[in-house]
């Protein structure tokens, strides 16, 4: 199959209900408003890339299939570019006062990233939402459902979408992959899976990504698309320093930033993700992980990346000959 001018992310986003991946319990509940035909005031709260927005737009097509588009049956914003208390005060309070078409018994206005919404914002939203509740219910989709002010909240019901499984985003990569006649070797599907850490959109981005590179898609192809790194790679550089060996480890740690060309603060998390897998005492991954997190804010703060991943790899060498 050629390749579209489109993302895969919005070729094969699922476009109904029973398609989405993994959300099984929400699903059901979902299914059970289109049923009774009626829904309260929602809030999707959740990691990103689990499905949020698209069963969202699932539940309108299901809902009212062609008329959500003749009839301008819902609306869908991004509340973190259209964020003020202005565009509530007469965009969607506006869409959400004009009676629905006759055939329609309320319209749908699906507000995405609210947790992005200023906080007078939010106030003003609250009204709208109680009073013009006959005419239009609110889809509020955000990644943190405590930056939604409380009385907003109870005014919602909230579904909590949980992270995908890693087999859940093997199968869709898979299934995206076959449709694309892209081939995917098994320590490139499990990089894929690694990197995009539970959230299918990047993985699917970066199956995307590795597919203009090349059709056979293996784990270095996905690592260097992603900015990560092998972590034999990393492993092998902790290992040299926990072993005394400075002058090694810093020029494994060179060749690395000159091989793929990561930041410092990259490198910092590649490390963090490494150090639980360490056959080492839990006492020194205790300390590893405290080590991180202040050379990680030092280059928050400006320090020189050299000379602070130097500096840390001379600390983690004094932690082991400390023991």
């Amino acid at each position: 199959m050629p390749l579209e001018n489109r993302p895969f992310v919005e070729k094969y986003r699922p476009k109904l209900l029973d398609d989405i991946v993994n959300q099984v319990g929400i699903i059901k509940r979902l299914k059970q408003f289109i049923k009774d035909k009626s829904m309260p005031h929602l809030i999707f709260a959740g990691p990103a890339g689990t499905g949020k927005t698209t069963s969202a737009l699932a539940m309108v097509r299901e809902l009212y299939g062609r008329k959500m588009i003749l009839n301008r049956a819902y609306l869908e914003l991004n509340a973190s570019d259209a964020r003020g208390i202005d565009v509530i005060r007469t965009y969607i309070k506006d869409f959400a006062k004009a009676k629905p078409s006759s055939d329609i018994r309320f319209k749908i206005l699906i507000l995405d990233e609210a947790d992005n919404m200023t906080s007078p914002a939010q106030q003003a939203l609250r009204r709208t939402m109680e009073k013009y509740t006959k005419n239009c219910r609110m889809i509020l989709i955000c990644n943190y459902s405590n930056r939604i002010i409380p009385p907003i909240q109870s005014r919602c019901v909230v579904f909590r979408f949980s992270s995908l499984s890693d087999e859940d985003i093997k199968k869709r990569v898979n299934y995206v992959a076959n449709q694309e006649g892209i081939s995917l070797t098994s320590e490139g599907l499990l990089a894929i899976v690694d990197v995009s850490r539970g959230d299918c959109r990047r993985a699917i981005n970066y199956l995307q990504s590795c597919g203009t590179i090349s059709k056979n898609i293996d784990q270095d192809v996905v690592f260097r698309v992603a900015g990560e790194v092998p972590p034999e790679n990393i492993k092998k550089i902790l290992n040299a320093a926990l072993k005394g060996q400075l002058q090694l480890s810093i020029e494994l740690l060179n060749d690395l930033i000159k091989e793929y060309g990561l930041s410092g603060q990259n490198i910092i998390k590649n490390i963090h993700r490494e150090i639980y897998e360490l056959d080492v005492a839990e006492g020194l991954k205790i300390e590893l992980s405290k080590l991180l997190a202040e050379f990680e804010y030092r280059l928050s703060q400006g320090g020189t990346e050299d000379i602070q991943l130097q500096a840390l790899l001379a600390k983690i060498i004094m932690l082991q000959d400390s023991e």
